[in-house]
């Protein structure tokens, strides 16, 4: 459920620090040796930016289904496609069965999608960088 809250700024800012430096560990990840880490990094990276870019709006992702709203949000943004959507919530799935399920991300996941993932990534930071100017 998207819940509102008080905008905070600050704490927008805070978040996008953190953002960058889990993009420059994320970065060094080997994908092809380790395409469950790097998945599951970049989507932790889509999901900080989307609840940022949410508390600069005043919204926020609660509830079981949060980060699933959180990401269809994000189609209320004429920057973001439909396609990014549905990338975005099948790293979510693919994230979810990695971390409760125990079920590895194949290498040809990362190899096929890192470029249209680390896409999605720049856009979301431009947003999130506009939205603080």
């Amino acid at each position: 459920m998207i819940i509102k809250v008080t905008p905070d700024k600050e704490k927008a800012k805070s978040m996008l620090k953190l953002i960058r430096s889990r993009k420059e560990f994320a970065s060094s990840i080997d994908s092809m040796r380790f395409p469950t880490n790097a998945a599951e990094s970049h989507y932790e990276i889509i999901k900080e930016l989307a609840a940022a870019i949410l508390l600069l709006e005043g919204l926020k992702a609660v509830g079981e289904y949060a980060h699933k709203e959180m990401i269809e949000w994000l189609s209320k943004y004429k920057e973001v496609e439909g396609w990014e959507i549905r990338l975005m919530n099948d790293l979510r799935i693919k994230r979810n069965k990695s971390s409760y399920e125990g079920k590895e991300i194949d290498i040809s996941y990362m190899e096929n999608k890192k470029d249209q993932i680390a896409l999605i990534i720049e856009k979301l930071e431009n947003l999130l960088v506009n939205k603080l100017d």
